[in-house]
């Protein structure tokens, strides 16, 4: 199981990974911010990035905030990163 700390922008013209905003994973994401409508589309990004089913990504932290906590189910952090080709490179 890992933990990432992200900040979501949602209503983005598309739905991406930005790269490391300080400590956090930046994404956005071209859903709206209401009815858990972002924060679906940011599990459903990072699954499909991960490769692994939906219900293996869940927001734990923040689920109205922009800063959210994401759990990963069996992945651990460097296999993560390693599927995200974005590196470690968090402050």
């Amino acid at each position: 199981m890992t933990k990432l700390n992200i900040k979501v922008v949602p209503g983005a013209s598309r739905s991406e990974m930005s790269g490391w905003l300080g400590d956090m994973l930046k994404i956005r994401v071209s859903a709206p911010p209401e009815n858990g409508k972002a924060n679906a589309a940011v599990e459903a990004l990072l699954a499909k990035k991960l490769g692994v089913p939906r219900s293996a990504v869940t927001i734990i932290a923040g689920k109205v905030a922009q800063r959210k906590v994401v759990e990963i189910q069996g992945l651990s952090l460097s296999e993560v990163m390693g599927k995200l080709k974005l590196g470690d490179k968090r402050a």
